[in-house]
C-alpha cells in the first residue's frame, strides 16, 4: 500500500500540493482527477521520488520513501510521465529494453530479454518491434512507452496523463490495458486523468484534487456524484448511467 501523509510542495509563494493525505489501495486502479493546476502530477512525481517534497511523509509498503535505495525503489515503482521526448533514435524493442535497467544495468540477460518480449506481446507491438519511435503514430508510441513500464515489472505502475493527445480509439485501448494490468497481472495502477468519464468507467478508486488539496477519495460510486464533482470543478454535472457505467454530462 502507498500512504501519503500531510505532503506539501511549494515553489516560492505558490503551493502546488497542500498537506495532501491519501491511501492508495493495492491491486486496484486509482485515478487522480481535478482541474488543471490541482497538483495531481506533482503529487504523482513526489510518490515516485522524481520530485522532493517539502513536508510530510510517503510510505511504500510501510517503509518511508526516503529510506528506499534507488535501485530497490525502481524495482517497486515505475512511472511514465506525460512528456517523453528522446534525443536518440530507438526502435520499439530498444525502448522496451530500457525498462530492464534496474535489473540489468544496460547488459540484458536472457531473463531480461524474455521480459522485454512479453511486454511487447502484451501491448500487441510485435509487428512494430523493429520500427523506430519516430515512425509510429501517437497511440503506437504511447503503447511502446507503456510496454517499457511493463517490462520493468514493478508492483506499482504510475501513469501521468497517459491519454494526453490521444484520440478516442487509442484512449480506450490504453485504459483497457491499465485494467488488464490490474486484473491479469495484479498490479497497482495510479493514473492522472482529466477525463472523468474514463476515470469513472475504468477506475476502482478515485482521488479528487483541487488547488493542491485532496478534497475527497473513495470508490467510483462515492466520488462520481454531482455534489463532489461540483465541489471539484465548479460546474453543474449530471450523472447518467449507460450499460451500468456512469457518464458525466457537463453544464457550464
Amino acid at each position: 500500500m502507498i500512504q501519503v501523509q500531510d505532503v506539501s510542495k511549494r515553489y516560492g509563494q505558490f503551493v502546488a500540493v497542500d498537506r495532501a493525505s491519501v491511501e492508495i489501495p493495492q491491486r486496484k486502479i486509482t485515478s487522480f482527477v481535478g482541474p488543471n493546476g490541482a497538483g495531481k502530477s506533482t503529487l504523482l512525481s513526489i510518490i515516485s521520488r522524481l520530485m522532493p517534497k517539502d513536508e510530510g511523509r510517503v510510505y511504500i509498503d510501510g517503509t518511508e520513501l526516503d529510506r528506499w535505495k534507488t535501485q530497490e525503489l525502481a524495482k517497486k515503482i515505475s512511472i511514465l510521465k506525460q512528456t517523453n521526448h528522446l534525443n536518440v533514435r530507438l526502435t520499439v524493442r530498444d525502448l522496451v529494453g530500457f525498462g530492464r535497467f534496474p535489473y540489468s544495468h544496460g547488459r540484458l540477460t536472457r531473463e531480461d530479454r524474455e521480459h522485454v518480449e512479453r511486454a511487447i506481446a502484451y501491448m500487441n507491438l510485435e509487428h512494430l518491434a523493429e520500427k523506430f519511435l519516430d515512425q509510429l503514430s501517437g497511440g503506437e508510441r504511447q503503447r511502446a512507452f507503456i510496454a517499457m513500464v511493463i517490462a520493468q515489472d514493478t508492483e506499482y505502475v504510475l501513469l501521468d496523463e497517459p491519454l494526453n493527445n490521444l484520440d478516442m480509439k487509442h484512449s480506450v485501448q490504453i485504459m483497457q490495458v491499465t485494467r488488464r494490468l490490474v486484473d491479469e497481472l495484479g498490479k497497482t495502477v495510479i493514473l492522472v486523468l482529466h477525463d472523468i468519464n474514463f476515470a469513472s468507467a475504468y477506475s476502482d478508486h478515485i482521488v479528487a484534487m483541487r488547488e493542491g488539496r485532496v478534497v475527497g477519495s473513495g470508490t467510483v460510486s462515492e466520488m462520481i456524484c454531482p455534489q463532489m464533482l461540483r465541489c471539484v470543478y465548479d460546474m453543474d454535472i449530471r450523472i447518467e448511467e449507460f450499460d451500468c457505467r456512469k457518464v458525466c454530462v457537463y453544464f457550464w
